[in-house]
């Protein structure tokens, strides 16, 4: 009787509605019939909104128009350096022609905002430059040859914080409007973007806390302003203050990308500002997230994911490490490494997140090259160096030039070319190629970095995804709806469920196969200790995981004298469902994937076979390229 009268209530219900819609209908000459559900439409995509395609880019390119690369005898431009990632044929400075296996999909010009463009007003003999006795002094001693006296002259400013050309704007305004004009004539919405940026090169004592900044707007806006350089300010707070004011003035939008923790001598995720020395605060944190949500995790000088001494029972965290130390004279110590590595900081991160309210470390990783030719290779059979003198050729400097250490009297304290490697790239996940869709995916951190390959990685995490969720044709579709993607946020998790992480890794077309995929995991522990692990979540082949959890390595198919490889191992695509075996609600945590390739060449054995030198000592014959993704966060 109660589901008898709760039926007619329902129909009494209707009925009086529909009287009273006929009504309404009466007064305003509405037909209730037209009221229809929308007819389904044949078409499956066309409310498909979601980012449905992976753009490889280089954020952090060099040209002549920075100091370090045009005094050093970089002759290519920001229109060469564009020209080359579209794929166009250009010859490098010492004469070698270079090419692209493939096109990029976007670029940053990042040259160095201290004395912008200074080599090439050099080369033309510009009338400004010219009327400074530092522009004369520079001017004529590269005109007669003595590239490395000019350099050490302009160095001795850098080193000191005093701009040698202090109050000729012009100047600097003259070269930066030829940069942004360089990006426009090269922008173009569906097929290549051209980014406006720049590099800030703050060196405080010499150690790297440089940042690259990347524009959303076009040369209308960011012409209104000079870049901020070295010489104005070393402090990174400063920086954003800047780029606020940016922000207000003209309506545009900006972020900054820092790069080379390995290389800062513990400051880059330090636990004091750096000016006012005073510990970390939730203010703080708010603007550092606001103003750079993304990490530069691995390039040519060195990878900065882990530290083997910091994550020992990690055997993959001992990859292009450089520990030496900085740019200067600071020796490096074991102190300093928790405060410049990438998985320590999100684990650090965590702690400040439960004290402050407010994660200071919770960035995406993307990577990018730090080339300073104007050529951006990543890959290591087309690697043109970080520097002109040592482009491709026979000339012992190709190995033996010193990169980081120069200042240092101690050999054991240098850092050479033969050790650096052509990482890397950018990965990101957005809809189209514009400046805008893809800027919006680099601040919402749905990206990923790479050592140079161009492998394709996809990881959602949710609490409701079942295994069969791989192997879905609609797996983004369901990773958006039921999920977020890599970059993402995790609350509280609903009771009796752990998160799931869905996971595909493909390999670069034209590249070497999968080794495996593994998901990182860090956390603070009931107790408020950092933890980490490394889960082997999918392998290729039929190797089993030891007593220990490990798995034994995937082989080696490298040719060393012919320097070459085979397919014969690994896997071309490999996929992933997850669940955290050791999940605890009420425990902070991050998980991000990183996926290892099977061994291939490295670039200085192709140059061993080609230019039929010996192969460097203390250096590896091969490396296992890899991807590392954005995290993905949980905050109970």
């Amino acid at each position: 009787m109660k589901n008898v009268r709760f039926i007619l209530q329902g129909m009494l219900f209707a009925a009086a509605t529909l009287l009273t819609l006929q009504a309404f209908a009466q007064d305003i000459d509405f037909d209730p019939a037209s009221i229809k559900p929308p007819a389904p439409e044949y078409s499956p995509y066309l409310e498909h909104n979601y980012p449905d395609r992976v753009y490889f880019g280089d954020t952090h390119v060099h040209t002549s128009y920075s100091t370090d690369g045009g005094m050093l005898g970089t002759r290519l431009g920001p229109d060469e350096a564009y020209r080359f990632a579209m794929g166009e044929e250009v010859t490098a400075s010492l004469g070698v022609r270079a090419r692209l296996q493939r096109p990029l999909d976007f670029l940053v010009v990042a040259d160095h905002a201290e004395n912008l463009g200074l080599a090439p007003l050099i080369a033309e003999s510009n009338a400004g430059l010219l009327k400074t006795e530092f522009g004369r002094k520079v001017h004529d001693l590269v005109k007669a040859g003595n590239y490395l006296d000019a350099y050490r002259a302009w160095g001795e400013g850098m080193a000191t914080g005093k701009d040698p050309l202090a109050g000729r704007d012009e100047l600097t305004r003259s070269m930066w409007e030829r940069i942004t004009a360089s990006a426009e004539a090269h922008n173009q919405p569906g097929r290549f973007t051209a980014f406006i940026g720049y590099e800030w090169t703050a060196s405080p004592g010499g150690n790297n806390l440089h940042r690259n900044v990347v524009f959303r707007d076009g040369k209308d806006k960011a012409d209104r302003i000079l870049p901020l350089s070295n010489y104005d300010t070393s402090d990174p707070e400063k920086l954003w203050q800047w780029m606020a004011d940016y922000e207000k003035n003209t309506g545009g939008q900006m972020l900054a990308i820092p790069h080379n923790g390995n290389l800062s001598c513990g400051l880059m995720f330090d636990d004091i500002t750096l000016s006012s020395k005073k510990a970390l605060t939730s203010d703080y944190a708010q603007r550092r997230m606001r103003w750079e949500p993304l990490y530069e995790v691995t390039q040519m000088k060195g990878d900065g994911e882990a530290h083997p001494s910091l994550s020992p029972t990690d055997e993959f965290a001992d990859f292009e490490t450089w520990d030496k130390g900085g740019f200067g004279l600071t020796v490096h110590n074991a102190a300093m490494l928790p405060r410049e590595y990438a998985r320590e900081a999100l684990k650090r991160g965590l702690e400040y997140e439960q004290k402050l309210g407010v994660n200071p470390f919770k960035f995406g990783m993307i990577g990018s090259t730090d080339t300073h030719t104007a050529l951006a290779t990543t890959t290591e059979d087309n690697f043109f160096g970080k520097v002109t003198p040592v482009e491709p050729s026979a000339n012992p400097a190709r190995f033996d030039e010193i990169i980081v250490g120069v200042m240092q009297d101690d050999p054991d304290l240098r850092i050479y070319a033969r050790q650096t490697s052509a990482s890397g790239l950018a990965a990101v996940w957005a809809r189209e190629n514009t400046r805008e869709a893809l800027w919006d995916a680099m601040a919402r951190k749905e990206v990923y970095a790479t050592t140079g390959t161009r492998l394709l990685v996809r990881v959602f995490a949710g609490y409701d995804f079942v295994a069969d969720d791989v192997n879905r044709p609609d797996f983004a579709k369901r990773g958006y709806v039921h999920g977020v993607p890599m970059g993402g946020d995790l609350w509280t998790a609903p009771a009796g469920k752990s998160p799931v992480l869905v996971i595909r890794a493909l390999r670069d077309v034209d590249g070497a196969n999968l080794d495996r995929i593994q998901v990182v995991k860090g956390w603070l522990d009931a107790k408020g200790k950092q933890q980490e692990k490394v889960y082997d979540v999918a392998w290729s082949g039929d190797r089993k995981p030891d007593k220990n959890g490990k798995l034994p390595p995937v082989g080696n198919t490298v040719n060393v004298p012919d320097a070459s490889y085979t397919n014969t191992i690994g896997e071309p695509m490999l996929f992933a469902y997850w669940k955290d075996p050791e999940f605890n609600p009420q425990e902070r945590a991050f998980y991000y994937v990183r996926v290892i390739e099977i061994p291939t060449p490295r670039w200085t054995t192709y140059d061993a076979k080609f230019f039929k030198v010996d192969l460097p000592k203390g250096v590896p014959t091969a490396i296992q390229e890899r991807a590392y993704t954005s995290p993905i966060w949980y905050s109970p």
